[in-house]
Protein backbone atom coordinates (compact mmCIF):
# COMPACT_ATOMS: atom_id res chain seq x y z
CA UNK A 1 0.00 0.00 0.00
CA UNK A 2 1.33 3.43 -0.95
CA UNK A 3 2.04 6.04 1.74
CA UNK A 4 -1.01 8.27 1.00
CA UNK A 5 -3.22 5.22 1.04
CA UNK A 6 -1.75 4.07 4.36
CA UNK A 7 -2.34 7.53 5.84
CA UNK A 8 -5.93 7.55 4.62
CA UNK A 9 -6.52 4.10 6.04
CA UNK A 10 -5.03 5.18 9.37
CA UNK A 11 -7.28 8.25 9.48
CA UNK A 12 -10.31 6.12 8.73
CA UNK A 13 -9.36 3.67 11.46
CA UNK A 14 -8.95 6.55 13.91
CA UNK A 15 -12.35 7.95 13.00
CA UNK A 16 -13.94 4.57 13.59
CA UNK A 17 -12.13 4.19 16.90
CA UNK A 18 -13.41 7.59 18.06
CA UNK A 19 -16.97 6.29 17.79
CA UNK A 20 -16.49 4.18 20.92
CA UNK A 21 -18.97 5.51 23.51
CA UNK A 22 -17.25 7.66 26.13
CA UNK A 23 -13.87 7.76 24.40
CA UNK A 24 -14.07 11.40 23.28
CA UNK A 25 -14.98 12.45 26.83
CA UNK A 26 -11.93 10.66 28.28
CA UNK A 27 -9.64 12.21 25.67
CA UNK A 28 -10.97 15.65 26.56
CA UNK A 29 -10.46 14.96 30.27
CA UNK A 30 -6.84 13.95 29.66
CA UNK A 31 -6.19 17.10 27.61
CA UNK A 32 -7.75 19.32 30.29
CA UNK A 33 -5.67 17.69 33.04
CA UNK A 34 -2.55 18.52 31.07
CA UNK A 35 -3.78 22.09 30.51
CA UNK A 36 -4.12 22.53 34.26
CA UNK A 37 -1.13 20.70 35.69
CA UNK A 38 1.42 21.51 33.00
CA UNK A 39 0.25 24.80 31.49
CA UNK A 40 -1.25 26.29 34.65
CA UNK A 41 -4.72 27.05 33.28
CA UNK A 42 -7.61 27.14 35.72
CA UNK A 43 -10.62 24.85 35.38
CA UNK A 44 -12.79 27.91 34.83
CA UNK A 45 -10.63 28.81 31.84
CA UNK A 46 -10.53 25.37 30.26
CA UNK A 47 -14.26 24.81 30.59
CA UNK A 48 -15.08 28.19 29.05
CA UNK A 49 -14.66 29.57 25.54
CA UNK A 50 -12.39 29.89 23.70
CA UNK A 51 -10.26 27.17 25.28
CA UNK A 52 -13.32 25.17 26.25
CA UNK A 53 -14.41 25.09 22.65
CA UNK A 54 -11.09 23.58 21.58
CA UNK A 55 -11.36 20.80 24.17
CA UNK A 56 -15.12 20.35 24.31
CA UNK A 57 -16.21 21.26 20.79
CA UNK A 58 -18.28 18.58 19.12
CA UNK A 59 -18.99 16.73 22.35
CA UNK A 60 -22.52 15.94 23.45
CA UNK A 61 -23.78 18.15 26.31
CA UNK A 62 -24.21 15.04 28.47
CA UNK A 63 -20.45 14.43 28.23
CA UNK A 64 -19.49 17.72 29.93
CA UNK A 65 -20.53 16.73 33.49
CA UNK A 66 -18.66 13.42 33.11
CA UNK A 67 -15.51 15.21 31.94
CA UNK A 68 -15.70 17.65 34.84
CA UNK A 69 -16.23 14.77 37.29
CA UNK A 70 -13.15 12.93 36.02
CA UNK A 71 -10.98 16.04 36.04
CA UNK A 72 -12.04 17.26 39.48
CA UNK A 73 -11.65 13.78 41.01
CA UNK A 74 -8.19 13.48 39.47
CA UNK A 75 -7.08 16.88 40.76
CA UNK A 76 -8.63 16.40 44.21
CA UNK A 77 -6.73 13.10 44.61
CA UNK A 78 -3.76 13.72 42.32
CA UNK A 79 -1.23 12.78 44.97
CA UNK A 80 -2.92 9.45 45.61
CA UNK A 81 -3.11 8.73 41.89
CA UNK A 82 0.54 9.58 41.33
CA UNK A 83 1.57 7.38 44.24
CA UNK A 84 -0.42 4.47 42.85
CA UNK A 85 0.93 4.83 39.33
CA UNK A 86 4.50 5.14 40.60
CA UNK A 87 4.04 1.88 42.51
CA UNK A 88 2.86 0.14 39.34
CA UNK A 89 5.45 1.56 36.93
CA UNK A 90 8.90 0.32 37.89
CA UNK A 91 10.63 2.62 35.41
CA UNK A 92 8.17 5.51 35.52
CA UNK A 93 6.37 6.91 32.49
CA UNK A 94 8.15 6.33 29.17
CA UNK A 95 9.68 9.60 27.98
CA UNK A 96 8.81 8.80 24.38
CA UNK A 97 5.08 8.79 25.20
CA UNK A 98 4.29 11.84 27.42
CA UNK A 99 0.53 11.54 26.87
CA UNK A 100 0.55 8.19 28.66
CA UNK A 101 0.62 9.94 32.05
CA UNK A 102 -2.72 11.66 31.42
CA UNK A 103 -4.29 8.54 29.92
CA UNK A 104 -3.46 6.58 33.06
CA UNK A 105 -4.43 9.46 35.36
CA UNK A 106 -7.89 9.53 33.78
CA UNK A 107 -8.19 5.76 34.16
CA UNK A 108 -7.05 5.89 37.79
CA UNK A 109 -9.51 8.65 38.69
CA UNK A 110 -12.36 6.49 37.41
CA UNK A 111 -11.18 3.23 38.95
CA UNK A 112 -10.33 4.65 42.37
CA UNK A 113 -12.86 7.43 42.89
CA UNK A 114 -15.77 7.40 40.46
CA UNK A 115 -18.79 5.18 39.95
CA UNK A 116 -17.63 3.99 36.52
CA UNK A 117 -17.60 0.28 35.61
CA UNK A 118 -14.04 -1.01 35.89
CA UNK A 119 -14.16 -2.74 32.51
CA UNK A 120 -15.18 0.51 30.81
CA UNK A 121 -12.33 2.45 32.43
CA UNK A 122 -9.79 -0.17 31.36
CA UNK A 123 -11.12 -0.60 27.81
CA UNK A 124 -11.27 3.14 27.13
CA UNK A 125 -7.78 3.71 28.54
CA UNK A 126 -6.38 1.09 26.16
CA UNK A 127 -8.27 2.66 23.25
CA UNK A 128 -6.85 6.08 24.18
CA UNK A 129 -3.32 4.68 24.10
CA UNK A 130 -3.84 3.04 20.71
CA UNK A 131 -5.04 6.32 19.20
CA UNK A 132 -1.71 8.04 19.93
CA UNK A 133 1.13 6.78 17.75
CA UNK A 134 3.66 7.33 20.55
CA UNK A 135 1.51 5.60 23.16
CA UNK A 136 0.30 2.73 20.97
CA UNK A 137 3.34 0.49 21.73
CA UNK A 138 2.42 0.76 25.42
CA UNK A 139 -1.23 -0.27 25.11
CA UNK A 140 -0.52 -3.58 26.87
CA UNK A 141 1.22 -1.66 29.67
CA UNK A 142 -1.84 0.55 30.09
CA UNK A 143 -4.05 -2.53 30.28
CA UNK A 144 -1.84 -4.11 32.93
CA UNK A 145 -1.54 -0.99 35.05
CA UNK A 146 -5.29 -0.34 34.96
CA UNK A 147 -6.08 -3.92 35.98
CA UNK A 148 -3.57 -3.73 38.83
CA UNK A 149 -5.25 -0.54 40.01
CA UNK A 150 -8.46 -2.52 40.30
CA UNK A 151 -6.78 -5.38 42.17
CA UNK A 152 -4.93 -3.07 44.58
CA UNK A 153 -7.65 -0.43 44.90
CA UNK A 154 -8.12 -0.69 48.69
CA UNK A 155 -4.37 -0.60 49.26
CA UNK A 156 -3.98 2.64 47.30
CA UNK A 157 -7.03 4.27 48.86
CA UNK A 158 -5.48 3.71 52.31
CA UNK A 159 -2.06 5.01 51.36
CA UNK A 160 -1.87 7.95 53.75
CA UNK A 161 -3.38 11.15 55.18
CA UNK A 162 -4.56 13.86 52.82
CA UNK A 163 -2.09 16.45 54.10
CA UNK A 164 0.87 14.25 53.18
CA UNK A 165 -0.46 12.66 49.98
CA UNK A 166 -2.94 14.98 48.26
CA UNK A 167 -1.60 18.40 49.31
CA UNK A 168 1.43 20.06 47.69
CA UNK A 169 4.29 20.11 50.22
CA UNK A 170 4.58 23.91 50.31
CA UNK A 171 0.90 24.29 51.18
CA UNK A 172 1.04 21.54 53.81
CA UNK A 173 3.98 23.29 55.47
CA UNK A 174 2.13 26.63 55.52
CA UNK A 175 -1.02 25.14 57.05
CA UNK A 176 0.93 23.27 59.73
CA UNK A 177 2.66 26.51 60.69
CA UNK A 178 -0.52 28.61 60.69
CA UNK A 179 -3.01 26.18 62.25
CA UNK A 180 -1.11 23.31 63.86
CA UNK A 181 -0.95 19.66 62.86
CA UNK A 182 -4.48 18.62 63.82
CA UNK A 183 -6.28 21.45 62.02
CA UNK A 184 -3.96 21.25 58.99
CA UNK A 185 -4.83 17.56 58.65
CA UNK A 186 -8.55 18.36 58.99
CA UNK A 187 -8.33 21.05 56.29
CA UNK A 188 -6.64 18.67 53.86
CA UNK A 189 -9.14 15.92 54.62
CA UNK A 190 -12.06 18.28 53.99
CA UNK A 191 -10.52 19.27 50.65
CA UNK A 192 -10.93 15.67 49.46
CA UNK A 193 -14.72 15.82 49.77
CA UNK A 194 -17.32 16.70 47.17
CA UNK A 195 -18.13 20.40 47.70
CA UNK A 196 -21.40 21.56 49.20
CA UNK A 197 -23.95 23.53 47.17
CA UNK A 198 -25.29 26.51 49.10
CA UNK A 199 -27.71 29.23 48.09
CA UNK A 200 -28.68 32.67 49.37
CA UNK A 201 -32.30 33.73 49.25
CA UNK A 202 -33.89 37.16 49.03
CA UNK A 203 -36.16 36.49 52.01
CA UNK A 204 -37.63 33.81 54.28
CA UNK A 205 -34.80 31.24 54.25
CA UNK A 206 -36.73 28.83 56.51
CA UNK A 207 -39.59 28.64 54.03
CA UNK A 208 -37.24 28.10 51.11
CA UNK A 209 -35.30 25.41 52.96
CA UNK A 210 -38.60 23.55 53.41
CA UNK A 211 -39.63 24.06 49.77
CA UNK A 212 -36.30 22.76 48.48
CA UNK A 213 -35.97 19.96 51.06
CA UNK A 214 -32.68 21.54 52.05
CA UNK A 215 -30.74 22.29 55.23
CA UNK A 216 -31.07 25.74 56.78
CA UNK A 217 -27.63 26.62 58.12
CA UNK A 218 -27.28 28.69 61.30
CA UNK A 219 -25.72 31.49 59.24
CA UNK A 220 -28.89 31.87 57.12
CA UNK A 221 -27.64 30.12 53.99
CA UNK A 222 -29.45 27.08 52.60
CA UNK A 223 -27.53 23.89 51.80
CA UNK A 224 -29.02 21.80 49.00
CA UNK A 225 -29.23 18.03 49.26
CA UNK A 226 -30.41 17.56 45.67
CA UNK A 227 -28.14 16.78 42.72
CA UNK A 228 -30.82 18.12 40.39
CA UNK A 229 -29.61 20.89 38.02
CA UNK A 230 -30.13 24.20 39.78
CA UNK A 231 -32.03 25.66 36.80
CA UNK A 232 -34.73 23.04 37.39
CA UNK A 233 -35.22 23.82 41.09
CA UNK A 234 -38.18 25.74 42.44
CA UNK A 235 -37.52 29.47 42.64
CA UNK A 236 -34.62 29.67 40.21
CA UNK A 237 -36.55 31.06 37.25
CA UNK A 238 -38.43 33.43 39.56
CA UNK A 239 -35.15 34.87 40.85
CA UNK A 240 -35.83 33.95 44.47
CA UNK A 241 -32.25 32.81 45.16
CA UNK A 242 -28.73 32.44 43.81
CA UNK A 243 -25.84 30.03 44.34
CA UNK A 244 -23.35 31.29 46.94
CA UNK A 245 -21.18 29.38 49.41
CA UNK A 246 -22.18 29.92 53.02
CA UNK A 247 -18.81 31.49 53.84
CA UNK A 248 -18.96 33.88 50.88
CA UNK A 249 -22.37 35.06 52.10
CA UNK A 250 -21.02 36.24 55.46
CA UNK A 251 -19.07 39.43 54.57
CA UNK A 252 -22.11 41.27 53.17
CA UNK A 253 -24.01 40.38 56.36
CA UNK A 254 -21.46 42.39 58.36
CA UNK A 255 -22.69 45.67 56.86
CA UNK A 256 -25.64 47.40 58.50
CA UNK A 257 -27.54 47.93 55.25
CA UNK A 258 -30.38 50.43 55.24
CA UNK A 259 -32.48 51.31 52.17
CA UNK A 260 -30.66 53.78 49.92
CA UNK A 261 -27.22 53.24 51.47
CA UNK A 262 -24.65 53.69 48.66
CA UNK A 263 -22.21 50.76 48.72
CA UNK A 264 -19.23 50.21 46.46
CA UNK A 265 -18.73 46.49 45.80
CA UNK A 266 -15.14 46.27 44.56
CA UNK A 267 -14.01 43.20 42.58
CA UNK A 268 -17.71 42.46 42.44
CA UNK A 269 -18.17 39.80 39.75
CA UNK A 270 -19.90 37.36 39.58
CA UNK A 271 -22.11 39.31 41.98
CA UNK A 272 -23.28 37.17 44.91
CA UNK A 273 -22.38 39.77 47.52
CA UNK A 274 -23.75 42.60 45.37
CA UNK A 275 -27.05 40.70 45.15
CA UNK A 276 -27.20 40.40 48.95
CA UNK A 277 -26.68 44.15 49.32
CA UNK A 278 -29.17 45.09 46.60
CA UNK A 279 -31.79 42.71 47.99
CA UNK A 280 -31.57 44.59 51.29
CA UNK A 281 -32.24 47.89 49.61
CA UNK A 282 -28.72 49.23 49.12
CA UNK A 283 -27.76 51.32 46.10
CA UNK A 284 -24.92 49.21 44.73
CA UNK A 285 -22.07 50.21 42.42
CA UNK A 286 -20.43 47.00 41.22
CA UNK A 287 -16.83 47.50 40.07
CA UNK A 288 -14.71 44.84 38.37
CA UNK A 289 -11.94 44.88 35.78
CA UNK A 290 -13.41 41.95 33.84
CA UNK A 291 -16.13 42.95 31.40
CA UNK A 292 -16.92 39.28 30.74
CA UNK A 293 -17.46 38.52 34.42
CA UNK A 294 -19.60 41.62 34.81
CA UNK A 295 -21.81 40.25 32.02
CA UNK A 296 -22.47 37.28 34.31
CA UNK A 297 -23.32 39.70 37.12
CA UNK A 298 -25.72 41.62 34.87
CA UNK A 299 -27.42 38.39 33.77
CA UNK A 300 -27.80 37.25 37.38
CA UNK A 301 -29.26 40.60 38.40
CA UNK A 302 -31.73 40.45 35.54
CA UNK A 303 -32.93 37.01 36.70
CA UNK A 304 -33.04 38.18 40.32
CA UNK A 305 -34.89 41.38 39.34
CA UNK A 306 -32.31 43.48 41.19
CA UNK A 307 -30.54 46.66 40.15
CA UNK A 308 -26.93 47.82 40.36
CA UNK A 309 -24.69 50.29 38.60
CA UNK A 310 -22.05 48.25 36.78
CA UNK A 311 -18.60 49.76 36.17
CA UNK A 312 -15.74 48.13 34.27
CA UNK A 313 -12.59 49.43 35.94
CA UNK A 314 -9.38 48.45 37.70
CA UNK A 315 -10.05 49.03 41.39
CA UNK A 316 -6.56 50.43 42.00
CA UNK A 317 -7.15 53.27 39.51
CA UNK A 318 -10.92 53.66 39.88
CA UNK A 319 -12.07 57.19 40.60
CA UNK A 320 -15.69 57.65 41.47
CA UNK A 321 -17.95 58.98 44.18
CA UNK A 322 -17.22 58.37 47.83
CA UNK A 323 -19.43 55.61 49.18
CA UNK A 324 -21.26 55.21 52.47
CA UNK A 325 -19.62 51.79 52.71
CA UNK A 326 -17.25 49.65 50.67
CA UNK A 327 -17.00 45.87 50.35
CA UNK A 328 -13.66 44.71 48.94
CA UNK A 329 -13.51 41.03 47.97
CA UNK A 330 -9.86 41.16 46.96
CA UNK A 331 -8.08 38.87 44.49
CA UNK A 332 -6.36 36.13 46.48
CA UNK A 333 -4.77 32.69 46.32
CA UNK A 334 -8.17 31.04 46.82
CA UNK A 335 -6.76 28.34 49.10
CA UNK A 336 -9.97 28.37 51.11
CA UNK A 337 -11.85 27.04 48.07
CA UNK A 338 -9.65 24.09 47.07
CA UNK A 339 -12.48 21.67 47.86
CA UNK A 340 -14.54 23.50 45.24
CA UNK A 341 -11.63 24.37 42.93
CA UNK A 342 -9.04 21.57 43.27
CA UNK A 343 -6.94 23.03 40.45
CA UNK A 344 -5.83 25.82 42.81
CA UNK A 345 -3.62 23.44 44.78
CA UNK A 346 -1.66 22.49 41.67
CA UNK A 347 -1.40 25.79 39.77
CA UNK A 348 -0.58 28.20 42.61
CA UNK A 349 3.03 28.68 43.70
CA UNK A 350 4.46 30.08 46.91
CA UNK A 351 5.65 33.24 45.13
CA UNK A 352 2.08 34.03 44.04
CA UNK A 353 1.05 34.91 47.59
CA UNK A 354 3.61 37.69 48.01
CA UNK A 355 2.45 39.31 44.76
CA UNK A 356 -1.19 39.06 45.82
CA UNK A 357 -0.45 40.57 49.24
CA UNK A 358 1.06 43.63 47.54
CA UNK A 359 -1.99 44.01 45.29
CA UNK A 360 -4.40 43.56 48.20
CA UNK A 361 -2.66 46.29 50.18
CA UNK A 362 -2.99 48.71 47.26
CA UNK A 363 -6.68 47.86 46.95
CA UNK A 364 -7.26 48.32 50.68
CA UNK A 365 -5.69 51.77 50.56
CA UNK A 366 -7.89 52.59 47.57
CA UNK A 367 -10.98 51.38 49.40
CA UNK A 368 -10.36 53.95 52.13
CA UNK A 369 -10.01 56.69 49.56
CA UNK A 370 -13.43 55.70 48.21
CA UNK A 371 -15.36 55.60 51.50
CA UNK A 372 -16.74 58.61 53.35
CA UNK A 373 -15.34 59.52 56.74
CA UNK A 374 -17.18 57.47 59.30
CA UNK A 375 -17.94 54.88 56.62
CA UNK A 376 -17.45 51.13 56.93
CA UNK A 377 -15.13 48.91 54.90
CA UNK A 378 -15.43 45.14 54.73
CA UNK A 379 -12.26 43.45 53.50
CA UNK A 380 -12.50 39.77 52.62
CA UNK A 381 -10.60 36.98 50.83
CA UNK A 382 -11.34 33.31 50.18
CA UNK A 383 -7.84 32.40 51.35
CA UNK A 384 -6.65 30.67 54.49
CA UNK A 385 -3.15 32.17 54.23
CA UNK A 386 -2.57 34.57 57.17
CA UNK A 387 -0.59 37.04 55.01
CA UNK A 388 -3.71 37.66 52.95
CA UNK A 389 -6.01 37.99 55.95
CA UNK A 390 -4.95 38.65 59.53
CA UNK A 391 -1.51 40.02 58.66
CA UNK A 392 -2.93 42.20 55.88
CA UNK A 393 -5.20 43.97 58.37
CA UNK A 394 -2.45 44.27 60.99
CA UNK A 395 -0.23 45.96 58.40
CA UNK A 396 -3.04 48.32 57.37
CA UNK A 397 -3.67 49.41 60.96
CA UNK A 398 0.05 50.11 61.41
CA UNK A 399 0.36 52.28 58.32
CA UNK A 400 -2.97 54.14 58.50
CA UNK A 401 -3.89 55.91 61.78
CA UNK A 402 -7.34 56.83 60.37
CA UNK A 403 -8.42 53.19 60.34
CA UNK A 404 -9.86 51.22 63.22
CA UNK A 405 -11.20 47.69 63.49
CA UNK A 406 -14.85 47.11 64.40
CA UNK A 407 -15.04 43.64 66.01
CA UNK A 408 -17.48 41.09 64.62
CA UNK A 409 -19.61 39.15 67.09
CA UNK A 410 -20.58 35.49 66.90
CA UNK A 411 -24.25 36.54 66.90
CA UNK A 412 -23.71 38.19 63.51
CA UNK A 413 -22.67 34.85 61.98
CA UNK A 414 -25.33 32.56 63.39
CA UNK A 415 -23.74 32.14 66.81
CA UNK A 416 -20.72 30.32 65.39
CA UNK A 417 -18.07 31.26 67.96
CA UNK A 418 -15.35 29.32 66.13
CA UNK A 419 -15.81 31.64 63.14
CA UNK A 420 -14.45 34.63 65.12
CA UNK A 421 -10.78 35.05 66.02
CA UNK A 422 -9.40 36.77 69.12
CA UNK A 423 -9.32 40.17 67.38
CA UNK A 424 -12.95 40.03 66.29
CA UNK A 425 -12.26 39.09 62.68
CA UNK A 426 -14.07 36.42 60.68
CA UNK A 427 -12.01 33.31 59.98
CA UNK A 428 -13.72 30.20 58.65
CA UNK A 429 -11.89 26.98 57.87
CA UNK A 430 -12.97 24.05 55.73
CA UNK A 431 -13.75 21.58 58.59
CA UNK A 432 -16.20 23.99 60.28
CA UNK A 433 -19.97 23.32 60.17
CA UNK A 434 -19.66 19.52 60.45
CA UNK A 435 -22.59 17.27 59.54
CA UNK A 436 -23.30 13.55 59.77
CA UNK A 437 -23.22 13.26 56.00
CA UNK A 438 -19.76 14.37 54.76
CA UNK A 439 -21.22 15.79 51.54
CA UNK A 440 -23.30 18.23 53.59
CA UNK A 441 -20.53 19.27 55.96
CA UNK A 442 -17.90 21.99 55.89
CA UNK A 443 -17.59 25.51 54.55
CA UNK A 444 -15.12 27.42 52.40
CA UNK A 445 -12.12 28.96 54.13
CA UNK A 446 -12.71 32.71 54.35
CA UNK A 447 -11.39 35.80 56.09
CA UNK A 448 -13.17 39.10 56.66
CA UNK A 449 -12.51 42.18 58.76
CA UNK A 450 -14.79 45.11 59.43
CA UNK A 451 -13.08 48.49 59.50
CA UNK A 452 -14.13 52.10 59.81
CA UNK A 453 -12.58 55.27 58.46
CA UNK A 454 -12.38 57.71 61.33
CA UNK A 455 -14.64 60.75 61.06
Amino acid sequence: MKKPQRAAAADLAKQEAMKAPGLAARLAAAAILRDVTVSGHTLDEVFAAPMGLSRLGGLAPRDIPLIRSIVTAALRRLGTIRHALAALLDDGFPRSAPQLEWTLTVAAAQILFLDVPDHAAVDLAVRMARLDSKCAPYAALVNGVARNLIRRREEFLAVGPALDIDTPAWLAARWRKAYGEEMAQAIATANRLEPTLDISVKSDPAQWAEKLDAVLLPTGSIRLKSHQPIQELCGYEDGAWWVQDAAAALPAQLLNVTPGLHIGDLCSAPGGKAAQLAARGARVTAVDRSAERLKLLAANFQRLQLEAEVVVADVTTFSGPTFDAVLLDAPCSGTGTIRRHPDIAWIKKTGDIAKLVTLQARMLDKAFDLVKRGGTIIYCVCSIEPEEGEQQIANLLRRNPDVSRVPISAEEVGGQTDFINALGELRTLQPYLPAEEPRLSGIDGFFAARLVRQS
